[in-house]
């Protein structure tokens, strides 16, 4: 099985030797070429069908685009330079310990999806969470538009958005079947999502990291559809693995936020 990981990068860094992986260098469109931490150049997921313009806004999803419109594989995935699906190989080298292709075969013989262990908020419901870190109109569009562009997800909507647990960062591994569904379910949500917001007017007011709301939007909405395609007769196989952070997580800081966006409205406004 030809299986192709595309890793989410904007700078250079350090990447798996494995063939499984394809560094790609999103938001590529009108920047200058980066490398790999090999010092070979990477592609640009600014060739061929691409939205690579949108990364400003769509984030690590104008890679997902390019792997979907682009790869000639049997299974397609996706993770970042710093986030990685975990494999089973121990040992001080991090980069040795992501999942191999050997590994990837072996799973996707008996599951058609991977994706990241749970996240579990415990006190907090998808929907909540982001309301309290972004603005919860965004989810509440999104919901809209599903029932009126695909009302047979709605209640798969409403259970992932009460749900106080999912499957995050928009990583996964599919077989192509499956991406396809995913990605022609996806895109034409957040176009849509796009489309309302600017005709609004709310984009324009909106920093760089609040602009950024249809990668984090998509994570839910990767929940939905999970859940919706669980639901049916010939569902997906679905298998969980764990993932990994290449760099330090600066936890205290992270619960802080978390704590103060839960208990005294403070929204996020950069990354953690």
């Amino acid at each position: 099985m030809k299986i192709n990981v595309v890793i989410a990068m904007h700078k250079p860094y350090e990447t798996p030797e494995d063939a499984l992986y394809l560094p790609l260098h999103v938001g590529a469109k009108g920047k200058e070429p980066i490398q790999d931490g090999h010092g070979s150049q990477i592609q640009g997921d600014n060739t061929g069908d691409e939205i690579s313009d949108k990364n400003p806004r769509y984030c690590e999803l104008t890679g997902l685009y390019w792997a979907w419109k682009n790869l000639d594989a049997d299974a397609i995935g996706l993770v970042h330079y710093r986030r990685y699906f975990k494999g089973k190989t121990k040992g001080t080298n991090k980069m040795q310990q992501v999942l191999t292709d050997a590994e990837v075969q072996d799973l996707l013989k008996d599951n058609d999806i991977l994706v990241p262990s749970k996240r579990k908020y415990y006190i907090e419901s998808l929907y909540s969470h982001y309301g309290h870190t972004f603005d919860v109109k965004h989810l509440d569009m999104a919901r809209e538009i599903i029932a009126e562009k695909y009302p047979e997800y709605l209640p798969a909507c409403v259970a992932a958005y009460t749900c106080t647990w999912g499957y995050m960062f928009n990583m996964c591994i599919m077989k192509k079947n499956y991406m396809d569904q995913y990605c022609r379910w996806l895109f034409p949500i957040l176009e849509e999502l796009e489309q309302r917001l600017e005709v609004a007017g709310d984009l324009d007011k909106l920093s760089a990291f609040d602009a950024r709301l249809f990668g984090r939007v998509s994570e839910i909405l990767f929940n939905v559809w999970i859940r919706y395609m669980q639901s049916q007769t010939d569902a997906p196989k679905i298998a969980e693995v764990p993932t990994m952070h290449m760099g330090s997580v600066n936890w205290v800081k992270k619960g802080t936020a978390f704590l103060g966006a839960k208990f005294f409205g403070k929204k996020y406004s950069k990354s953690f």
